[in-house]
């Protein structure tokens, strides 16, 4: 199937062709002509999936076939994030899906001025992508109204979960219209996230790509099993091994992070730590520079690396096992994208072999070791 086959339109289809997009995804197929018809959707599928396409070009192609509002541009599509990596990324998708069309973004997040934000709001946004503090924030001091949304996304619904965002997420449905589209997506559906999507949702298609398991199908896993202390002399050596491949190492916290990246800097290894510490400069520059190649090695938490989105990174690295199982999932899903080969190498202490069983009950797949434990 082509774009052109889901009744893209033109304007569009030239955006898409300038970025050499030709062949729709899965999540593209099954959910570009639910949204074009309006109606509600319940979308099941894993960051990477390319699912922001998903939503913005039916969205896009809607406000476009409507002449605005009014002059002065209220906004018409809500689009609402957990971070502000995956904020800044979904605005940057809609920059280049709408570019041939009127159509006006903005984005807002925490953790920076508010002036430029409110100043872009003020000039008027046809589409609004927003995390939600950050737009609770705004709308209490009026600087946001939303009565004339037409198209409300809840992107990562599951994330919000994990981060504390769901009494945001409430306070905000009573302010949205009642009558509106609204475009649901979650990696997993916990019972929490099925009771919302439930309350918020009118006779939703389900849309379904990649379950949870599935995912690691494609992708070389290996695990060693080694003592915490030794973990970093194994991260060099196998880092030194790989000296062509970009390689993404997690850790479990923004402390162990820096300090990884001190041990690899030490070790001559060029590697960055991203995490919520850093300022949203320095995630953006780092990002930059992982994603050009210019830094080969980031090191990520989980909720700082929702943001990295590149199709062919080769390797991903858990250099600590994450507290959940579903968590695994999500890491090792950013390597092995649209075709592209993937390996995942685990390290595991004595304390985290209960993680190890956990994850292997989740996938259905046994994580061998390819070490022995010294």
């Amino acid at each position: 199937m082509t774009f052109q086959e889901l009744n893209i339109a033109e304007p569009i289809l030239r955006a898409l062709a300038e970025k050499s997009y030709q062949t729709p995804t899965p999540i593209q197929e099954k959910a570009i002509p639910v949204a074009l018809r309006g109606r509600d959707l319940l979308g099941t599928a894993q960051t990477g999936t390319g699912k922001t396409a998903a939503f913005a070009i039916p969205i896009i192609q809607q406000l476009a076939a409507e002449a605005p509002v009014a002059r002065r541009r209220p906004i018409r599509a809500l689009v609402l994030t957990p971070t502000r990596e995956l904020a800044t990324q979904i605005a940057d998708s809609f920059r280049d899906y709408a570019r041939h069309t009127p159509l006006r973004h903005t984005v807002i997040f925490g953790g920076v001025k508010q002036k430029p934000q409110t100043d872009a709001l003020a000039a008027g946004v046809d589409i609004l992508v927003a995390t939600p503090g950050r737009l609770n924030d705004l709308m209490n001091q009026g600087f946001i109204r939303l009565d004339h949304v037409r198209h409300f996304v809840l992107d990562e619904a599951d994330r919000m979960l994990d981060m504390g965002f769901i009494a945001d997420i409430k306070r905000l449905l009573p302010r949205l219209p009642a009558k509106k589209q609204t475009l649901f997506f979650s990696a997993t559906m916990p019972p929490p996230i099925a009771t919302l999507a439930r309350t918020i949702l009118r006779d939703p298609v389900k849309v379904e790509v990649t379950p949870v398991a599935s995912v690691v199908d494609t992708i070389e896993q290996h695990l060693y099993l080694v003592e915490k202390e030794q973990k970093k002399e194994l991260l060099i050596s196998l880092l030194r091994e790989q000296r062509e491949k970009s390689v993404l190492v997690f850790s479990r916290t923004k402390h162990g992070a820096d300090r990884i990246a001190r041990v690899l800097t030490k070790a001559g290894i060029g590697s960055e730590a991203i995490h919520g510490d850093k300022s949203q400069g320095a995630r953006e520059r780092a990002l930059a520079n992982f994603k050009s190649g210019k830094t080969r090695v980031m090191i990520a938490t989980d909720i700082a690396a929702r943001g990295i989105d590149i199709i062919d990174l080769p390797m991903v690295i858990n250099y600590d096992l994450p507290d959940v199982a579903e968590t695994y999932v999500h890491r090792i899903g950013r390597t092995g994208r649209a075709g592209n080969a993937g390996t995942a190498l685990t390290f595991c202490s004595r304390e985290e072999e209960v993680i190890v069983r956990d994850i292997q009950k989740l996938t259905g797949k046994k994580l061998r070791p390819v070490t022995p434990r010294h």
